[in-house]
């Protein structure tokens, strides 16, 4: 496989290896997407996102893989009640890469994570699903 695929699934595993205060089962896709009656059911789906090979020096590089961390979930009143667990919860998830290497892939050293914007309000505002996408950032060098 290649190895953008192989980090997304060490992120898939080290997630549904971890206990976070809602409990889920991640799963690895190229697109988030899921139908609208589904969605009443939390998903963590990883899905590659990109990559960025630069020089370091003379026949030395550095990539920096890009793999999205979808937190989604319909819901029915959209107050604080019911969102606040949500937005907890991905803290939680990109709290957990933090300085850490992927057991099952540990060439790759977690970078940086970011989350913006924190969360879809087009998703909101049309489908009622609270969608959040946290993009973590893993280096390896060759």
């Amino acid at each position: 496989m290649s190895v953008i695929t192989d980090i997304a699934d060490a992120v898939t595993a080290t997630l549904n290896s971890a206990t976070f205060s809602q409990p889920f089962t991640a799963q690895r896709a190229y697109r988030p997407v899921f139908d609208l009656p589904e969605m009443t059911d939390l998903h963590v789906t990883v899905v590659p996102q990109g990559v960025t090979i630069e020089s370091v020096g003379r026949g030395c590089s550095q990539q920096d893989y890009r793999i999205d961390v979808a937190v989604q979930k319909k819901f029915d009143d959209g107050d604080a009640a019911e969102l606040d667990p949500l937005m907890t919860l991905v803290e939680e998830i990109a709290n957990h890469f933090r300085f850490q290497r992927l057991t099952s892939y540990p060439n790759a050293i977690w970078l940086k994570t970011t989350n913006v914007p924190i969360y879809a309000t087009e998703h909101m505002e049309q489908a009622r699903v609270f969608t959040s996408v946290l993009t973590l950032t893993f280096r390896v060098l060759s």
